[in-house]
């Protein structure tokens, strides 16, 4: 298969991958077959979880937070290297959960190389609809990892908080809108 041909099935632009092609980073096999044609060798024992590695993504939502980036950076770099894992990219960024368009966080799930990402909790990576993004790394054999898992697991309850949160982040701005939808249904809770 051809090197664009390639690129665009994976999501990715040509430019970038013939870059990683003359760096040596492409993550499958290829060869020059011509002065301007490479051609990829997809084989069929090829698996993302033999040539990727581990993607470490931390957020926060405010530049008041820097510190806390910093340091959970570093909770995830410290977890990666206890348990031996291979990091391939890392991206912290100052961002809303809720902006859909967040850079470093596209970098990273477009990167093929990166087989596992891996956040601190789940709510780093998006406010709502996490499941959306598990499900489309999962089907293309990549998986996420949430380090601290202190989430609800009554599906109901998540809902609630996930529609609260949306409301909230509408009527009363993005930053505070977990906290608030968090303060709404403690007051429920509590009638």
């Amino acid at each position: 298969m051809n090197l664009t041909e390639w690129a665009r099935a994976q999501g990715i632009a040509p430019r970038t991958a013939y870059r990683w092609f003359r760096e040596g980073t492409l993550p499958v096999p290829a060869e020059r077959v011509g002065p301007r044609t490479i051609l990829v060798n997809i084989d069929a024992n090829t698996s993302p979880s033999v040539i990727g590695g581990v993607g470490l993504y931390a957020r926060v939502s405010s530049p008041d937070q820097k510190d806390d980036l910093e340091r959970q950076t570093a909770r995830l770099s410290a977890w990666a290297a206890k348990a031996g894992h291979k990091v391939v990219r890392t991206e912290s960024e100052i961002a809303s959960g809720m902006n859909g368009a967040r850079t470093q966080a596209r970098r990273l799930l477009a990167d093929p190389t990166v087989t596992t990402v891996v956040v601190e909790h789940k709510d780093r990576l998006g406010r709502i609809n996490v499941e959306l993004v598990q499900a489309a790394l999962s089907a293309t054999g990549r998986r996420l990892v949430v380090l601290d898992d202190g989430e609800v697991d009554d599906d109901l309850v998540r809902d609630m908080v996930e529609v609260l949160t949306s409301f909230c982040a509408r009527l009363y701005g993005r930053r505070s809108a977990k906290h608030r939808a968090e303060k709404a249904l403690e007051a429920a809770a509590g009638e």
